[in-house]
């Protein structure tokens, strides 16, 4: 059964190197455009998901981390009166504009929170401390930043909202999904530097909970003490901004079609280079039906060529996409192929296959024997 299978498979090379490739555009597609999507979800809420806050307050309606708009800082007093929260931070998101070494400009996030507790402030140090951002106009920045800005490192001063600021960290893995550098410092440098929000206002306000009290408890006895604000738990923050960019602007359902185009594009052509093969090799079912072959038989040739087909394709197609990543990295944007999808994408490969051979199957199973001793 083995040998029948294979020779059928690789009788023709050429279809045997079409159905590859086949295979291999459908593997990579799928990869690539569910990659990237989870790189653009993981940047879409990669500031909500590595800030220690329990409970985020925005400003009323705001879609998501990057569009929030400020609101009177004052909220902070009730917010702090409120039972079950241990600590509360104002935090800045504002958008500013850095020079670029080169000449330029460079539109830039910057992020202002409190370095005395840490709460909003970068991870994954390379270089410097959180913490070192205290006492003057200092910064840290992503190593990923010098594709925008050009090359920087500690001691460095750049000018930023045409203040001069100091370079004193450097961090690895911190991209925003809008692709421009975050930049953090402390709470009062963002607000002399993003003059356009009045001192009286904050952008966010972090909540520390007390582990013993339920953290939607606390969220609900905020929304009842504060008006024109909304109170969201991280989660629920971080879901927010990714329904934002998946659903409401229709961004994850392009990626989400484009990699079903890629499994459909799979079937046919696996489908029809099966079924071409079959049609070539139908006396030779038919000499297997007439020596005794059960259906079950056919079925074990063509679904080893079909899974045959997708273990290649799929090989071929994984090896490529790590080129992709590394590719694709270089642009300073992230696409992450996590175990559970490679494990995914195989069966998914498996299944394709075999479904494009039931066409096949249909047409071998109901071969007449007699057609071996038709002329």
């Amino acid at each position: 059964m083995v040998s029948i299978a294979r020779k059928n498979l690789f009788h023709d090379k050429i279809r045997f190197i079409i159905t590859l490739i086949g295979v291999t555009f459908s593997v990579v597609l799928i990869f690539a455009q569910v990659g990237i999507y989870l790189g653009f979800m993981q940047n879409a809420s990669i500031i909500i998901d590595n800030t220690n806050a329990d409970i985020w307050i925005t400003s009323k309606n705001t879609p998501n981390f990057d569009w929030a708009q400020a609101f009177p800082e004052t909220k902070i007093n009730l917010v702090r009166e409120t039972k079950g929260v241990l600590r509360a931070e104002k935090f800045i998101l504002a958008w500013g504009m850095m020079k670029r070494k080169e000449g330029g400009t460079e539109q830039i996030e910057i992020i202002g929170f409190n370095p005395n507790t840490g709460i909003g402030g970068p991870w994954n140090m390379k270089e410097g401390k959180a913490s070192d951002v205290k006492g003057g106009k200092h910064i840290i920045m992503d190593e990923s930043a010098e594709k925008k800005i050009g090359e920087f490192n500690i001691g460095d001063e750049r000018e930023v909202m045409n203040q001069k600021v100091k370079v004193i960290g450097i961090t690895t893995g911190i991209k925003s999904f809008t692709t421009a550098p975050f930049v953090f410092t402390s709470y009062d440098t963002a607000k002399g530097l993003a003059t356009y929000i009045t001192q009286d206002n904050t952008v966010f306000i972090l909540i520390k909970t007390d582990p013993a009290e339920d953290v939607h408890e606390i969220v609900q006895r905020l929304k009842e003490r504060l008006k024109g604000v909304d109170v969201y738990t991280s989660r629920q923050f971080s879901n927010r901004s990714r329904w934002y960019w998946t659903v409401e602007t229709g961004m994850g359902m392009g990626f989400l079609m484009t990699a079903f185009m890629g499994f459909a594009i799979g079937i046919v052509i696996v489908g029809q280079t099966i079924y071409t093969s079959t049609i070539e090799h139908l006396r030779e079912y038919g000499t297997l039906k007439a020596i005794g072959a059960n259906n079950l038989f056919i079925y074990k040739i063509i679904f080893e060529q079909a899974i045959v087909n997708a273990v290649i394709g799929y090989i071929v197609g994984f090896v490529i996409t790590q080129f992709l990543i590394k590719g694709y990295e270089k642009t300073g944007l992230a696409m992450i192929i996590p175990n559970y999808l490679i494990v995914t994408v195989f069966f998914l490969t498996i299944l394709m296959c075999v479904f494009a051979s039931f066409i096949s199957i249909r047409k071998a199973t109901k071969i007449d024997p007699a057609i071996v001793f038709k002329v």
